[in-house]
């Protein structure tokens, strides 16, 4: 029996450590990518170099404006996260909080949306944002850093998500709250938010992630050089006649940190907040 155990326990833990090197082998590989040379690179070696600081000045220095790239990711991604959340957990608590005979229509029709692929979207979304370009909201127009925050402040997903975690929200509290006199608003931005802090960890991180990471709507939305996000700028690295790809790595490193960060701070409460946990 003790063998058996024993034999049972070595080959998950042999799986499991095969897994674990398919997970972290691409992040090894930028790494000592990025301390390359471009010849190095193309010839497979897997072992650190010194030009990390010279890909460093190379990509800093370079017209692309790489730097630049980073803020306007930064200010799209902290900004659409901040708008989902605050947008999608008001309507996903309305959706779980207040009954209606319309409600579970709306909320069907909301889900089906889900099914609808971003390829069938482009199109609509950029003749709406060239017309804007023509009203006076034109600072939200094509070419706006808010023309590609605007389609991911509320997302069928994320009201999913919050209606979801708001089944296990106390409804007591609710009924106590209303009793003392509290409305509605201050219920939700006193007692809810805190209250669902795990949720909103795990929704801010998906968000997050998924904003610093978007390609195709920023690709076709924002048409000046200085507008680009860092996934643009990597993205026009590699499609260049001869790709520096020490250069490549090096970028792709330093975009990849902010994610990376955050998710590593913020694990557990992902966690609790993936599994529907109220604290």
């Amino acid at each position: 029996m003790t063998k058996k155990f024993k034999v049972s326990a070595a080959f998950k833990y042999l799986f499991l450590s095969l897994l674990a090197f398919v997970s972290l082998f691409p992040f090894f590989w930028i790494i000592v990518g990025s301390t390359n040379e471009s010849v190095e690179i193309t010839r497979g070696s897997l072992l650190p170099g010194k030009n990390f600081f010279v890909n460093l000045n190379n990509l800093l220095s370079s017209d692309l404006g790489f730097a630049n790239s980073l803020v306007n990711s930064a200010k799209i991604a902290v900004l659409t996260t901040i708008f989902a959340l605050l947008i999608s957990s008001l309507a996903g608590y309305g959706f779980e909080i207040f009954k209606s005979r319309a409600r579970e229509r709306l909320f069907t029709i909301l889900l089906l949306s889900m099914m609808v692929p971003f390829a069938a979207l482009m199109v609509p979304l950029f003749r709406l944002f060239a017309f804007i370009n023509s009203t006076p909201l034109k600072f939200m127009g094509l070419n706006t850093l808010i023309a590609v925050m605007v389609p991911s402040f509320s997302t069928a997903f994320l009201i999913f998500f919050f209606r979801q975690n708001t089944k296990s929200f106390p409804k007591d509290i609710l009924e106590a709250a209303r009793i003392d006199g509290l409305g509605e608003l201050e219920i939700f931005f006193k007692i809810y938010v805190p209250t669902m802090k795990s949720t909103y960890s795990a929704a801010a991180i998906i968000t997050f992630m998924s904003s610093w990471n978007a390609y195709i709507w920023p690709l076709i939305a924002l048409q000046s050089p200085e507008k680009r996000t860092a996934v643009l700028i990597i993205s026009t690295l590699g499609s260049s006649y001869n790709p520096d790809y020490g250069m490549i790595m090096t970028a792709i490193l330093i975009a990849t940190l902010p994610t990376a960060l955050i998710f590593f701070i913020m694990q557990k409460q992902f966690v609790q907040g993936m599994l529907g946990s109220v604290k």
